[in-house]
């Protein structure tokens, strides 16, 4: 089967589920998209890794890669293997000295991982071709996470300097990475 090449293009609040995200990944050089339903601390997961954020306590993807670094248990690859029922299903292609293996996963998993390890992610065509959707100028889920950012993003405007720095430092230590990272945004368009 022919594989194809996806990057990780936003991660936002789902419309279709309550207290869900969805990442959207996009087709590398190409227009389609694929957006995937995720939990909560998977998205947190992997805004952590994008954003490069250090957590002050090592995240379960994290010890994940310090456990296969220190066995020298290399990741290559993700692959969205399969789509049943309206759920993905991945695998990671890790390999040893000695041996190569699959390794089934959930796909937030593998995506968190993923963006820890820098390797690439891919999709089967076929599954590609049912499940992706043409990139119009604004996806659904980007805009209606928008709106509901916006409204956050309004919030924060209505804050001093002072206000959002103690409101970052409340919400890291609840360990809501996703929402620092709109305080961090907002902290840093204001010093510019």
């Amino acid at each position: 089967m022919k594989k194809i090449e996806l990057e990780i293009v936003a991660l936002s609040h789902s419309i279709t589920q309550t207290n869900s995200y969805a990442v959207v990944l996009g087709e590398v050089n190409g227009l389609r998209r694929l957006p995937i339903v995720i939990g909560g601390f998977e998205a947190q997961a992997i805004a952590v890794a994008l954003e490069k954020m250090k957590p002050t306590r090592p995240l379960t993807h994290d010890l994940m890669k310090n456990f296969m670094l220190a066995f020298n248990i290399e990741l290559h690859e993700v692959i969205i293997s399969d789509l049943q029922e309206g759920i993905f299903y991945s695998k990671l292609l890790c390999s040893t000295e000695l041996d190569t293996v699959e390794i089934d996963s959930r796909t937030s998993d593998a995506l968190a991982l993923a963006v820890r390890f820098g390797c690439p992610i891919y999709i089967y065509d076929s599954i590609f071709d049912v499940a992706g959707v043409e990139n119009p100028e604004k996806e659904l889920e980007a805009s209606a996470s928008a709106k509901t950012n916006n409204t956050r993003n309004e919030d924060l405007k209505n804050l001093d300097l002072e206000e959002l720095n103690k409101l970052l430092n409340e919400v890291l230590d609840n360990e809501d990475y996703i929402r620092a990272i709109s305080i961090r945004d907002e902290i840093n368009s204001r010093k510019k």
